[in-house]
């Protein structure tokens, strides 16, 4: 690593932050009542990231299933 605060450092975390804001957050700030709703509302966004959401760069499979896919192939 280098500097603190270097966002290169941790590109592939900013990254899902970034996409957990804008796909989930900005524009739907009323929709969480609480801080337990919205507690809820990241978990559930996590595990739809991991086991759900599919990607070009991850040939069209979630992050999980191409996880597999590639440590099978080697």
């Amino acid at each position: 690593m280098s500097r603190k605060g270097n966002c290169y450092d941790n590109c592939i975390m900013e990254t899902f932050f970034g996409r957990l804001k804008n796909e989930m957050f900005y524009g739907f700030e009323k929709d969480y009542p609480s801080f337990e709703v919205f507690s809820k509302a990241i978990a559930d966004y996590i595990d739809y990231y991991n086991n759900s959401r599919i990607q070009a760069k991850t040939k069209w499979m979630p992050p999980s299933k191409f996880r597999e896919a590639s440590m099978m192939e080697t």
